[in-house]
């Protein structure tokens, strides 16, 4: 699909990091968007930024209800959807012994069961125009998680094989779907935890920019990828962890420290 004037787009986590950037960069192709996230403040600020009449959408991807609320007021409102996009997401990153139950499971339920809420409503809605794309925002954790992240990797690698599949299921049906597999971005998804980041964390000054992320997404779309990797050095870690785990352990030691690779068995 091209993303033009008239193309409508939902997107889940609009009002910051990676889907912010996103978001602009559909509404300069004159996108019409669903900017959909739990606080609505930060969107409306954004919408009046924005080129073109967006509109607002109060939705926790972590409930059902509200998911479907906004995808489906969304639909009606534009007659339609053309692009979803699943891109919220949080962290809390701690040794697993040590992190709150409570802490594990709202990543699970934003991470994932967000991801099934947001393509469970929003994929009729494709179905039914014949064509369309859908976006999923994984994570180069879910090629391969990281210790003090284990929770965070798990929710990230159920987004792939979730997303892997689907893309399959979705052969001749006019509608197809393109996994993204960020590194460190500069983003605020860490703002509440950076004074106890793990050691092999490389953020800050060295996080790749959203926006740039945010035009190879449009590019992906437009060009029905099956998968964008950025930085893509996300991907050759990918790789060679897929095929040797101890090489790839190897690999992040000297990208990272020890912390990365604790164990050397």
């Amino acid at each position: 699909m091209q993303v033009a004037r008239g193309t409508r787009a939902f997107v889940t986590g609009a009002s910051r990091g990676i889907g912010r950037a996103l978001a602009r960069a559909l509404a300069a192709r004159g996108a019409t968007l669903g900017l959909a996230a739990r606080s609505t403040d930060e969107l409306a600020a954004l919408a009046a930024e924005l080129p073109g009449e967006h509109h607002v959408l109060e939705c926790d991807v972590a409930d059902a209800a509200s998911t479907q609320a906004a995808i489906d007021g969304f639909a009606q409102r534009t007659g339609g959807l053309d692009l979803l996009v699943a891109n919220a997401g949080i962290t809390h990153y701690a040794p697993f012994r040590d992190q709150p139950l409570d802490q594990a499971l709202q990543m699970s339920q934003v991470n994932w069961h967000g991801t099934l809420h947001t393509v469970h409503f929003g994929l009729p809605h494709l179905l039914e125009g014949d064509c369309g794309h859908i976006v999923i925002v994984s994570s180069g954790a879910g090629l391969r998680s990281f210790p003090q992240a284990a929770v965070y990797g798990a929710t990230k690698a159920a987004q792939r094989m979730f997303a892997e599949a689907l893309r399959h299921e979705l052969a001749d049906t006019g509608v197809s779907l393109t996994t993204i597999y960020p590194g460190e971005i500069a983003t605020s998804l860490h703002d509440h935890e950076k004074d106890r980041m793990p050691a092999w964390y490389r953020g800050g000054p060295r996080a790749a920019p959203p926006e740039a992320l945010a035009q190879k997404i449009v590019t992906a779309i437009e060009d029905d990828e099956r998968a964008v990797y950025y930085p893509p050095l996300v991907r050759a870690l990918g790789v060679v962890h897929g095929l040797n785990g101890r090489a790839g352990d190897a690999l992040l030691r000297r990208l990272r420290g020890d912390s990365a690779a604790p164990r050397r068995d």
